[in-house]
């Protein structure tokens, strides 16, 4: 069953299509983790440098094909565009509270 987008995520997804980084790095927790297909970056400072070379900084988008919900968990399967890499990639979403805990990246 594809749902929607619980709002951190909405809001999350607009910021990188926007290229905003300060409201993409807000959005993690402060031991927040990106796993980008097995590399991992923790917290603001490695993710920041990880986002300006690969993410916000490449200029990327999202376009959501669907989103599937388990628990606190959101697999949001997504077309990225960027000037880094591009194609479909599913985005998985740990949530704590009101930040994303983990962003794990693999293949759609």
């Amino acid at each position: 069953m594809t749902e929607s987008l619980p709002p951190l995520l909405a809001d999350f997804i607009e910021s990188v299509n926007a290229h905003d980084a300060e409201a993409f790095i807000a959005a993690f927790a402060t031991d927040g983790v990106v796993d980008d297909w097995g590399r991992e970056f923790v917290g603001p400072e490695a993710i920041v440098r990880w986002s300006d070379r690969e993410f916000i900084g490449s200029a990327g988008t999202l376009r959501v094909i669907s989103i599937t919900r388990h628990g606190q968990q959101t697999v949001v399967v997504g077309d990225w565009r960027s000037t880094h890499a591009n194609g479909v990639s599913a985005f998985t979403f740990d949530v704590a509270g009101d930040k994303i805990s983990r962003m794990t990246i693999r293949e759609g």
